[in-house]
C-alpha cells in the first residue's frame, strides 16, 4: 500500500476533506492520527487514532505533536471561510481567520517539524501538506477577502517552509481545491438568503458543471503525502474543475 509504515497527522478530521483524507490515508496503510475539536464526532471515525485538538490552543498543539511522535506526514486541514467584503470584516473576524487559517498551521508545523526532520534523516523524505484554496493569491472571488488573504498567506508559508528545508528531506506543498461539496459548504449554502440560488451559483463557477466531491480531492492528498511525490515541493496544486483555466 502507498502509505504503509507512515505516521500521518491530520487536523479538522471529523468531517469534510479532513475526514475523507484520514480514511483514504488509513486505507493506504498509514497510521493516521485524526485530530479535531469535537470528541464525540471523532468517535465516528474507524481505523484511525483520534486526538481532541483545538488548533488555536498553542499548548494543545505542542502536546499533540509530542504525543504523536516523529511524523512522516502532516496535513494541516483546519480552516474557516469568512463571507463578506472588506467592509464586512470586523477586527475580530480578521483576527479569527488569521489565527485559525494561518497561525495555527504555522504553530503545529513548527511543533511537528523537529520529529519530521528525524524521520526524513532516516527515510529520506517527510511531507507537509497545507490546505490552501483557489481563492488565494491564485484567484480572487467576491465576498472572500479575509479567506483569500489568509489562504494566500498559506501559500507563502508553504513556499517558505519548502525553501528552508528542501535540502533536509522535508517537502511542503499547498492543496488548492475548487468548490467541494462538504458539510461546511452546505452550511454556507443554507445560510444564504436564497439557498437554491446560492447552490446554483457555486455550481455555475465550475466549468465542469458540478461541485467537487471529497473523492475528487483525496487522491492528490494521498499522492502528496506518499513517496510518489518525493520530487515535488513548494507547489500550490490546484484541483478546481477548470475554474482557473
Amino acid at each position: 500500500m502507498r502509505l504503509s509504515g507512515k505516521t500521518i497527522l491530520i487536523t479538522a478530521a471529523w468531517q469534510g476533506m479532513g475526514r475523507a483524507s484520514a480514511l483514504a490515508c488509513a486505507a493506504e496503510g498509514a497510521r493516521v492520527i485524526a485530530a479535531d475539536i469535537d470528541a464525540a464526532l471523532l468517535e465516528t471515525l474507524d481505523g484511525v487514532e483520534t486526538r481532541v485538538l483545538d488548533v488555536t490552543d498553542g499548548d494543545a498543539l505542542l502536546r499533540v505533536a509530542a504525543d504523536a511522535g516523529p511524523l512522516d506526514g502532516l496535513f494541516n486541514c483546519a480552516g474557516f471561510v469568512h463571507h463578506g467584503t472588506i467592509l464586512d470584516i470586523s477586527d475580530a473576524d480578521w483576527a479569527f481567520s488569521l489565527d485559525l487559517n494561518v497561525t495555527a498551521m504555522m504553530r503545529l508545523t513548527r511543533a511537528c517539524l523537529p520529529g519530521m526532520l528525524e524521520r526524513a534523516a532516516e527515510t529520506g523524505t517527510a511531507s507537509i501538506l497545507n490546505m490552501a484554496s483557489m481563492a488565494s493569491s491564485i484567484k480572487g472571488f467576491p465576498n472572500r477577502t479575509a479567506y483569500g488573504a489568509t489562504k494566500a498567506a498559506v501559500i507563502g508559508l508553504t513556499k517558505g517552509i519548502a525553501a528552508d528545508f528542501v535540502t533536509r528531506g522535508i517537502r511542503c506543498n499547498a492543496l488548492c481545491p475548487g468548490t467541494v461539496d462538504t458539510p461546511s459548504l452546505r452550511g454556507r449554502i443554507a445560510a444564504a438568503p436564497d439557498p437554491v440560488q446560492a447552490e446554483k451559483e457555486f455550481i455555475a463557477r465550475q466549468p465542469m458543471g458540478r461541485l467537487a466531491t471529497v473523492d475528487d480531492i483525496t487522491p492528490l492528498v494521498v499522492y502528496l503525502l506518499s513517496d510518489e511525490s518525493r520530487f515535488v515541493t513548494g507547489q500550490a496544486l490546484l484541483v478546481d474543475g477548470g475554474v482557473t483555466i
